[in-house]
């Protein structure tokens, strides 16, 4: 299934890569051993991306930081 409008495959592209930065970052390098391991890593990763991880695209501040700027 494609959550995308038809015909635009681009406007899945910010969670496409989210996803792959969570795949490669958080789940692929360890060793995860249950379903309560999995769901640990993604929260704590969900966390980081958006409390403490950089982003190049929003000039080096992180989506809360730049949320925050918005709303000023």
């Amino acid at each position: 299934i494609s959550m995308s409008r038809r015909g635009n495959c681009l406007d899945n592209a910010s969670i496409e890569s989210f996803f792959s930065h969570l795949k490669t970052e958080a789940l692929y390098p360890y060793d995860i051993r249950d379903l309560q391991d999995a769901q640990r890593r993604i929260e704590n990763y969900i966390y980081f991306y958006n409390e403490e991880r950089l982003q190049l695209k929003l000039n080096k501040l992180t989506p809360s930081e730049f949320r925050r700027q918005l709303a000023a």
